[in-house]
């Protein structure tokens, strides 16, 4: 998925988020949002946006490797992202309220209840990051292993759809 073919709602959003701060604090946001979906595919962007939004996803988690390979910088505290389904909508903003940087093996049990996926379980959350990060790993011609590290983000949703005023 991805943001160009809905840039205009996307920026629509945005600039009602930014309308419903203070003023002090609007002009301080960038003029359009770091955008992006949950996962590798339309159908879990769609899925995990809907847990996110519903506010059972409250966690998300990446290779350090791939940010490495992008050359992206790792999510901070206090940073603002759009979370779009699957076709590139935006579904809620969220805020990063923490970052950790651990080994795949050092993840527990909280976190994987707090990304919410599955039947929340840490065997679950294992099993299927471990299918996951494979999947992508093989595109860059590594191995999965159990140290390898993973950027763990907690975030909370802050601003819907439901919260854009409507014209009437």
């Amino acid at each position: 998925m991805t943001v160009e073919a809905h840039r205009g709602e996307v920026a629509e959003f945005w600039r009602a988020y930014r309308a419903a701060l203070p003023p002090e604090q609007s002009a301080r946001l960038p003029d359009f949002p770091d955008a992006w979906g949950f996962g590798d595919g339309p159908a879990m962007a769609d899925e995990l946006g809907a847990l996110a939004l519903a506010g059972v996803k409250t966690a998300t988690c990446g290779l350090l490797w791939e940010y490495e390979d992008e050359r992206e910088p790792l999510p901070e505290p206090g940073q603002l992202s759009v979370i779009l389904d699957g076709a590139g909508r935006p579904l809620c903003l969220i805020k990063t309220t923490e970052v950790r940087v651990l080994p795949y093996q050092e993840v527990d049990a909280r976190f994987a209840w707090d990304e919410g996926e599955g039947d929340r379980s840490l065997a679950f959350w294992r099993a299927e990051h471990w299918k996951y990060f494979s999947r992508y790993l093989a595109e860059l011609g590594r191995q999965p292993a159990i140290d390898m590290p993973l950027v763990c983000e907690r975030f909370r949703v802050v601003f819907t759809p439901a919260d854009v005023p409507t014209g009437g």
